[in-house]
């Protein structure tokens, strides 16, 4: 048994595998977000680049290019868990992310080939692959975390959101008026997707034990802390598919994560196009701004995280009210901005770039607020309910720009703009009171290891009982029937007398 150890590192492998989750999710973000720029560079090369190929896509076109990457990254989410369970997070990771760096390589070639519908058919790999990988982050952060440092390892790793959106927006547009021209994106993101790969394969571990690098003292306060014996990454633990799909807990995350997604994917994948056409910004600028909500987005998080930490380390509020908390900070003022954000026009530039600041960087709290909570709803199966619950989430970024292609018929018309903004900003309220509502971070009873055995022991115990019960009312009817003919014979033998 995993005996206490009496101090942990103040740095140890533990945030080392925080830390290179978070370059990971970085270089796949930059992977997944820089066509946002690429697109409005690869069809308007006058503002950009005249040396390289201009193509004539209509929205219609374009939104499909934008959303098909989520065609293939819904469909693997749910097998994502799975994967990261069967064969760990280490391997998962890294042929996820080397395949997708294969895919931006080929990105260049395949669009002049065959234009945006190839580069849909690319983008769609690019998901499938990519879609496996948040999925066993959960699972890879839910063996590594301290249950007192599940905050700090958690916002650590999936601040590379943020950091993947600044360095795509910021870098792409700069990229694209170099002499690399809009093919250069896809060629930069490919090299750090390899990078990362090299760093990975030497210092990941699928858990504490298995890690060379550890120490004896910090392997043991990580197993401890999160109750577990030598013997225990040697199980295989079933899943309890009936009691997630009925644990209304995990349907209140379920719903709080996808009206962010909405609010959060709408602004990421239409904030270009949006400064493009009723701002009037030119692609450098564009990439620019573009990345500066993104960027507050990225410091506010750790704001939020000192503010989390406080709270629940000084038992001001409880885990399940400090998320809840923040989350409603992190929704319902973005929804609000998100209104006024389409009232402003091309003479109110500046305003509206502190707004969509203000906005994104405000939003960044729901990484702590909602995001980490499937980790306190059960550890044991964050890998599965993060692939169960991305598999709905990224159902949004499919139908977000989509929804755009329809309304958005012309880029430069404000009104259908703030159309699309105020549909966001009733999303973000209602997902957000369901999660106030019937949400919670306390650990669920079919985390348990022993779940279904403990199912089984009470329908046992049910059948006995309902056994010994049809026993005993069938020993009471049978003495009734042996009272009711005494009683007859009784009658008889008067009668003879």
């Amino acid at each position: 048994m995993v005996t206490p150890s009496e101090k942990a590192p103040l740095f140890g492998i533990r945030h080392l595998q925080a830390l290179l989750l978070f370059f990971n999710i970085t270089v796949v973000y930059v992977s997944r977000l820089n066509v946002s720029v690429a697109i409005v560079a690869m069809t308007n090369a006058n503002t950009t680049n005249p040396n390289f190929q201009e193509f004539d896509w209509n929205e219609q076109q374009k939104s499909y290019v934008l959303s098909s990457f989520y065609w293939g990254y819904v469909l693997t989410q749910f097998p994502g868990g799975y994967l990261s369970r069967r064969f760990g997070a280490k391997i998962t990771i890294l042929v996820a992310t080397f395949a997708s760096a294969v895919c931006s390589c080929i990105t260049p070639a395949g669009v002049h080939l065959g234009g945006w519908p190839v580069f849909c058919v690319i983008r769609l790999l690019q998901g499938l692959f990519q879609g496996v990988i948040f999925p066993a982050i959960h699972d890879h952060l839910a063996k590594w975390s301290p249950l007192h440092e599940r905050n700090l390892l958690g916002a650590l790793s999936l601040s590379g959101t943020d950091s993947g959106t600044v360095v795509a927006l910021a870098s792409s547009g700069l990229i694209a008026s170099s002499s690399l021209g809009w093919p250069g994106i896809s060629y930069v993101s490919a090299s750090l997707c390899f990078a990362w790969c090299a760093v990975w394969l030497v210092f990941a571990a699928d858990n504490a034990p298995s890690s060379k690098f550890i120490t004896p003292q910090e392997c043991k306060y990580i197993e401890t802390s999160l109750e577990r014996n030598d013997d225990f990454h040697k199980q295989r633990i079933p899943v309890p598919w009936r009691a997630i799909f009925t644990s209304v807990p995990f349907l209140a995350f379920l719903v709080g994560r996808c009206a962010e997604a909405w609010g959060f994917t709408t602004l990421q994948s239409q904030i270009p196009s949006y400064m493009n056409g009723v701002l009037n910004m030119e692609i450098k600028k564009n990439g620019l701004f573009s990345a500066l909500p993104y960027l507050t987005m990225w410091l506010s998080l750790y704001v939020y995280l000192v503010i989390a930490n406080l709270l629940t380390r000084r038992n001001i509020l409880s885990l399940t009210a400090m998320r809840k908390t923040i989350n409603t900070i992190s929704l319902w003022i973005p929804a609000l901005l998100l209104i006024g954000i389409g009232f402003l026009d091309s003479s109110q530039t500046t305003l509206a770039i502190v707004l969509m600041t203000l906005n994104v960087g405000i939003n960044g709290g729901s990484t702590i607020g909602s995001t980490l909570n499937s980790i306190d709803l059960a550890p044991n199966h964050a890998g599965i309910l993060m692939g169960l619950s991305n598999t709905i989430v990224n159902i949004v970024p499919i139908l977000s720009p989509l929804l755009v292609g329809v309304i958005v018929t012309d880029n430069h018309n404000r009104t259908q703009w703030q159309i699309i903004f105020a549909i966001a900003a009733v999303i973000f309220f209602l997902g957000n009171l369901f999660y106030i509502i019937w949400g919670t971070s306390e650990t669920q009873p079919w985390n348990s290891v022993d779940f279904h055995q403990e199912k089984d022991a009470e329908k046992t115990v049910c059948k006995q009982v309902t056994l010994g019960k049809a026993v005993e009312h069938l020993e009471n009817v049978q003495n009734e029937k042996k009272e009711e003919i005494g009683n007859k014979s009784s009658s008889v033998e008067s009668t003879r007398l």
